[in-house]
């Protein structure tokens, strides 16, 4: 059956056109172009993507009775207390049951909250085609249907489009057939070039005393307020006044054009926050790829008190200039990658006997969750919609088991490793505090070690592993956990890391490389990349924005930083 799109339509009708009628726009779930230009102002990538919806229909009730309905669809994003809020609308469709719309519905896709999306189709009655979409009154029209998903349900699809059945607004409505609903979902992006680039100076000026320079690189890039604002930084390389710093990836958001002035400082690390400028230089993109093609170097200058630049000895060499397109999460997602979620929990005995109610694992009968079982609902009901399979590994450490102290034991109490779905996690959770002696002390080693082995055995390039641990206490094993967490870098791994409790979580911090500096082992090995992040809970519920939300915002980048380090593309069809 051939569907009908409003682009036959001819007449100056504005509720018709679809061009007229713009989508109406929110700060929280829709695409918001003044949002988007503080973030590009300050130099940095806004923490959604805009995609854009396009919606069509089939087998729509018929309502009229000389004609066909006139169908117009609205996007709703369902909020935390249930209420709907309108994202926008297509416009009108005249007399047609399978129509195709025009009019696209823009939506901000965040990985790391769930976004509940409700869709209504409307007749609209014809004394009110001469009016904006915008104006129309809802309640003044006919119900076609409603149909509801979750976003990342629609990006998680092969070919991006996802097709759901229409209902009445009580229910499937029997054997009355309200007809079904196809979304597609296409990302809005400005540009898909990026550059990979090779950094290394040398003769750098030593500004350490007694040891030499820690330098790293800030990149920043001047807006259109005439602002530097930094869009990147290199790792920091340990007492090296020549240093070679890993390849950087830049992407167009990021520079904005390739002619575009960026301001490249190098600074000596300091742990304290005051590193020291060495030194700087201002380079486009252009300019960059120039210095690679002439193998040639350029001086870097010391600013002085007068506005006077002093050049110095110390030089940047740009070894390596690539130009390559960027695939984007979306573009792995909705190929066939996939994320595989696992679990571990903290079973010492600083937790409190589960039987107390002041025990952090203490199960409340009126179903109040503890902060363990709002951690793993609020991180499981994110990631499992990227986990096909649902069977999620599950262990618990720092407990008696069977008996004996184990550092990671089954969840499930059985030799299987495996549960299903996030409420298996829960199940197995609630019944390992009867079967299970809180012990101690509280070792990560075992657990990351077993989550890597399991990554690093897998043959599946386009699985990704994310091990979510959740403790209340301060680790014992510091070194061999960093031991762990360096060997893991090389690895399809993140490492997701609640604190719950009041205890002090500032070891955390170090396994979480946010300050720049690499995690090193006791061989004195780097860690290849960053993959932990870490929040305590009691953050969670201080502030509009979860704390468990934020641990998720680094996912995407992690995934992405892993793959295009590799030269691992999206998967053809």
């Amino acid at each position: 059956m051939g569907g009908c799109v409003s682009g036959d339509l001819k007449g100056g009708k504005q509720a018709i056109g679809g061009v007229h009628g713009r989508p109406t726009m929110n700060n929280d779930a829709g695409y918001n172009e003044a949002i988007e230009r503080f973030f590009r102002d300050r130099g940095q990538s806004p923490l959604f993507t805009p995609v854009e919806l396009s919606l069509s229909a089939s087998n729509l009730r018929n309502l009229d009775i000389i004609s066909k309905s006139d169908p117009m669809a609205v996007l709703y994003v369902k909020k935390m207390d249930g209420t709907l809020e309108e994202l926008g609308r297509t416009e009108v469709v005249l007399n047609c049951l399978n129509p195709t719309w025009i009019e696209k519905i823009n939506v901000s896709y965040q990985f790391e909250i769930v976004q509940n999306l409700v869709f209504h189709v409307y007749d609209v009655d014809t004394k009110y085609h001469n009016m904006s979409v915008k104006a129309l009154k809802l309640n003044e029209q006919d119900f076609l249907g409603e149909a509801t998903c979750v976003l990342s349900e629609i990006v998680t699809k092969r070919n991006r489009s996802l097709t759901l059945n229409l209902r009445g607004k009580n229910g499937p409505g029997g054997s009355k057939n309200f007809g079904t609903l196809t979304v597609h979902a296409e990302e809005s992006c400005l540009s898909r070039m990026a550059v990979e680039m090779k950094l290394r100076c040398s003769q750098l000026d030593n500004k350490d005393m007694f040891s030499k320079s820690d330098p790293f690189l800030r990149i920043s890039r001047l807006t259109e307020s005439g602002k530097y604002v930094p869009i990147c930084k290199t790792g920091v390389i340990n007492n090296n006044l020549n240093p070679v710093w890993r390849p950087l990836y830049l992407s167009m958001q990021q520079f904005g054009s390739k002619d575009n002035p960026l301001r490249i400082e190098c600074f000596d690390f300091n742990s304290n926050g005051n590193h020291v400028l060495i030194g700087q230089l201002h380079k486009s993109v252009s300019e960059l790829e120039k210095l690679h093609k002439d193998r040639s170097g350029a001086n870097l200058v010391f600013p002085t008190h007068r506005g006077q630049e002093k050049v110095l000895k110390g030089q940047l060499f740009v070894d390596q200039f690539i130009g390559k397109e960027q695939f984007s999460f979306l573009d792995y997602i909705s190929s066939g990658f996939e994320l595989n979620f696992m679990v571990a929990i903290d079973f010492t005995a600083s937790n409190g006997t589960p039987r107390n109610q002041d025990s952090l694992h203490y199960i409340d009968p009126s179903g109040r969750l503890n902060s363990y079982q709002k951690a793993i609902i609020e991180v499981g009901e994110v990631i499992q919609i990227y986990d096909s399979d649902s069977r999620f590994p599950a262990w618990g450490f720092g407990g008696r088991y069977g008996g004996t102290l184990s550092h990671c034991f089954n969840l499930n109490d059985t030799n299987a490793y495996e549960v299903e779905g996030v409420q298996g996690i829960m199940a197995a959770y609630a019944n390992a505090l009867h079967t299970v002696t809180l012990a101690g002390p509280t070792l990560f080693g075992p657990v990351i070690n077993t989550a890597a082995q399991l990554a690093a055995t897998s043959n599946d390039i386009a699985k990704y592993f994310v091990l979510l641990i959740i403790t209340d206490g301060v680790l014992t094993d510091i070194q061999e956990t960093m031991d762990a967490l360096v060997r893991a870098s090389d690895l399809p791994l993140s490492i997701l890391i609640v604190g719950v409790g009041n205890a002090d979580f500032k070891q955390m911090e170090v396994l979480d490389a946010d300050d720049g500096r690499r995690l090193e082992s006791s061989t004195g090995r780097v860690a290849t990349r960053d993959i932990v992040q870490f929040v305590p809970m009691r953050e969670v519920h201080s502030g509009q924005i979860s704390a468990v939300q934020a641990l998720l915002e680094e996912l995407p980048h992690q995934f992405l930083t892993y793959n295009r380090s590799r030269n691992i593309k999206p998967l053809r069809s």
